[in-house]
């Protein structure tokens, strides 16, 4: 699941100024300084780890019961489920890289072109017409922004220009998958920006012994109180104060790196209120949907590809399977996504609905004779408290400039990570560690 892979730049690879920052070996000693990390998610761990690693007194405030934030291995089957971020996209200098491996997580490559595609009544699509097609479709998301508005949507500008793929089942697929999970709503997605954001270079990779390994490697020796839901920030005086259940905190400094989608529903009161640019980006700046859901048999059916396509009629739902057998041989299970709306419908259906509809579009493909699944775990990110949302993206009326205002600080005193304030790396873990070590370098610079 190449991320972006249509603005790939060959032998290209852009080395992050937090990144370079973060290499700096300025003697600095923050002995005597307070700061405040709100959000145990790997944006807020990396800030207090690189804090604590200058002296600084910092505490962690954790609204659940667990440091990762979206990084949230589910381990109750067996095997881990990633809830959240599960591939390192582009291995080559990307942080995650070498971040990982510290934290002992280990990883698995998964080729792209080890798929087998199916259309409806299980009929199966050939490689050659799959590759073509495909093809076809990365050669127009290289020119589509050309025809952009700042009106419309990408969903808009793509059938205005080529209506003929409306109705055609393959084309959805492609632009459910490769376009709605990797951004966000295709109804939504800026026409223009589609394409911004830079990518490291290499193969993808995907966890396969849990991705939350890399926050509890990054908590360690850190000072974290969890369950601790942080209800208002006020910077209106020399210190920072923090409500947080029935407490109040103070620090010199205060980090919110909380996702989007929190911000987006005001959870956390901001007094004096926030800049009208930062609150402009807060309410322009997409927030996307995707769940992902692992179904888990006695005995295996389906074919020995990595990735299995389906086509079906209704856009974003249960279309793309990964065969979690290839890393797990000894497990049987898959893995399927639902984006956008479709998402956020399976928001509100029970588990044996959800499994009814996933198994349907398995039963097309390889028979009515397939067995139904022993267990069944799955994710609600855009009605979950503490991140309503699953990633950034660059939506109708979003600017560049606003991740930018997003990520700056307030009276050298309020400070904000996360990977919707990175803006070359917004929507990844790597920009979201990225953005924390930014932040925690802006505080370092101010001694």
């Amino acid at each position: 699941m190449q991320r972006r892979n249509f603005i790939k730049k060959a032998g290209l690879v852009l080395l992050a100024p937090s990144l370079l920052s973060a290499c700096r070996t300025d003697d600095v000693s923050g002995a005597g300084k307070t700061v405040i990390v709100v959000g145990a998610g790997i944006s807020g761990l990396a800030a207090a780890k690189k804090l604590k690693g200058k002296g600084f007194d910092v505490v962690v405030l954790e609204a659940q019961d667990r440091v990762g934030g979206r990084l949230r291995s589910n381990r109750s089957l067996g095997i881990p489920f990633d809830e959240g971020a599960s591939w390192i996209h582009g291995i080559d200098n990307n942080p995650i890289t070498d971040l990982a491996q510290k934290a002992g997580m280990s990883t698995f490559f998964t080729d792209d072109s080890d798929i087998v595609a199916y259309d409806q009544g299980g009929i199966l699509i050939t490689g050659a017409s799959f590759s073509n097609s495909e093809n076809a479709f990365y050669d127009i998301l290289e020119t589509l922004m050309t025809h952009g508005n700042a009106t419309k949507s990408f969903e808009t500008v793509f059938f205005e220009q080529y209506p003929q793929y409306a109705n055609d089942r393959l084309w959805r697929f492609f632009l459910s998958t490769y376009v709605t999970f990797d951004l966000g709503d295709l109804d939504k997605v800026s026409s223009l920006l589609y394409d911004e954001g830079e990518e490291f270079g290499g193969i993808e990779t995907i966890s396969t012994n849990g991705y939350d390994t890399i926050p509890q490697y990054l908590a360690t020796g850190l000072d974290i109180r969890l369950n601790q839901r942080v209800s208002k920030v006020d910077y209106s005086s020399a210190k920072v104060q923090v409500s947080h259940n029935s407490e109040i905190s103070e620090a010199d400094f205060v980090i919110v790196s909380v996702p989007l989608g929190v911000l987006k529903k005001n959870a956390i009161q901001f007094q004096p209120a926030l800049p009208g640019a930062k609150q402009t980006a807060i309410d322009k700046v997409g927030m996307g949907c995707a769940n992902k859901f692992l179904l888990t048999w006695d005995t295996a059916f389906w074919d020995n590809k990595q990735y299995l396509v389906y086509t079906p009629e209704i856009k974003d739902k249960f279309n793309y399977f990964v065969n979690v057998k290839k890393f797990h041989p000894s497990v049987n299970a898959l893995m399927t996504f639902a984006y956008a709306d479709y998402g956020r419908q399976t928001e509100t259906m029970t588990d044996a609905q959800v499994m009814g509809e996933i198994m349907a579009h398995l039963r097309d493909m390889y028979g009515n004779n397939i067995p139904d699944p022993t267990n069944l775990l799955r994710t609600k990110w855009s009605t979950n408290e503490n991140a309503f949302g699953a990633y950034s993206f660059t939506a109708v009326g979003t600017e560049m400039r606003h991740f930018e205002d997003l990520a700056a600080s307030i009276n050298d005193q309020l400070f904000f990570a996360g990977e919707h304030t990175e803006v070359d790396y917004f929507s990844t873990a790597h920009g979201a560690y990225l953005s924390g070590l930014r932040e925690a370098q802006k505080i370092i610079d101010l001694l």
